[in-house]
């Protein structure tokens, strides 16, 4: 197994330096599927359960207010936090050449459900230390229902414990996104 993936790589890494740092419809294709396989991992959300939150922070999505951080490394301990509420994160992953990755802190208020939406298909992980947190359910939002979110996950958290969000792009255009976190149980008013 160890020798077929090592190969697989080796392959992969061959067509890489062959085609230079673009991004073909085959990528494209493959970024896909990984989407449709993580979103398999968890169950589907219930549209009735989201849809007040999806609506709220679509709002921010397209008026913010907005902030810009830059992800740090995988493999380093990230300094960038993501807790201030109601509010659009621009996130800069680190990397080039279609391997982007990084992560970014988030630290729970109350224990309870929150939703994580973002501005691609791409998911996330979420990680308690070196533990990988399990997610309630997890969506695509359509455009109708907000043009600038795509998807949505919902996972339960601990009060008062750092989360690491975990994110990884094979497209240069999956490298900077949106990223908002609400409670996903909350009482949302639109402002």
């Amino acid at each position: 197994m160890k020798n077929l993936l090592e190969t697989g790589l080796s392959t992969c890494a061959l067509a890489m330096l062959m085609t230079g740092c673009g991004t073909t419809e085959a990528q494209d294709a493959a970024a896909m599927e990984l989407a449709t396989e993580q979103q398999e991992l968890a169950a589907w959300c219930d549209p009735a359960e989201t849809e007040e939150v999806i609506e709220h922070s679509c709002l921010h999505a397209e008026s913010g207010p907005f902030q810009a951080v830059s992800a740090a490394a995988l493999g380093t301990v990230p300094f960038v936090d993501v807790n201030l509420p109601h509010t659009a994160y621009n996130v800069t992953l680190p990397g080039g050449c279609d391997q982007y990755g990084g992560s970014v802190i988030f630290t729970a208020e109350e224990s309870t459900e929150y939703a994580f939406l973002l501005s691609r298909y791409q998911g996330l992980r979420i990680f308690d230390g070196t533990t990988e947190v399990g997610l309630e359910c997890r969506s695509y939002i359509s455009a109708s229902a907000c043009g600038a979110l795509k998807s949505i996950a919902i996972a339960p958290l601990e009060a008062g414990k750092d989360y690491r969000l975990e994110f990884h792009a094979s497209r240069a255009s999956d490298a900077q996104f949106l990223l908002l976190v609400e409670e996903a149980a909350h009482e949302h008013e639109h402002e």
